[in-house]
């Protein structure tokens, strides 16, 4: 995927809520990081490819295409598998957990969320590539 440039590492974020887009693009941003959004799972399959993400930031309920469709779908593809995928979602309970731990997301992040704990969970996906 991209190598970290002026911006650092690339961070697409997939997130139907405009005010968790906002949140999240000012915080990674003011964090070095390069963000780009997506407003569901469809909009994200459509920008992956041209964006090359070196990380993937993605809620888990979402029209058209839900976060655990999207990361079935992203793993399933030899160009995209081994990007790193962090759920970001109001989805709490255990199933919903483990169902997003084993699809292929590296970690699961309940909202509210804490940025700390978020870039936290960003630094070891990226270590981990």
């Amino acid at each position: 995927m991209s190598a970290a440039g002026a911006a650092g590492p690339h961070i697409l974020v997939l997130e139907d809520d405009p005010d968790v887009q906002t949140l999240l693009r000012k915080q990674l941003a003011a964090h070095g990081f390069k963000v780009s959004l997506a407003s569901d799972g469809l909009d994200g399959l459509m920008k992956l490819e041209s964006l090359a993400p070196d990380l993937m930031i993605c809620d888990v309920m979402m029209p058209n295409l839900d976060g655990i469709e999207f990361v079935k779908a992203i793993k399933a593809n030899n160009l995209t598998q081994k990007i790193p995928v962090i759920f970001l979602t109001a989805k709490t309970d255990p199933r919903s957990m483990i169902e997003g731990i084993n699809v292929g997301a590296r970690f699961y992040v309940t909202k509210p969320f804490q940025i700390d704990d978020l870039l936290s969970k960003i630094k070891r996906a990226l270590a981990g590539r």
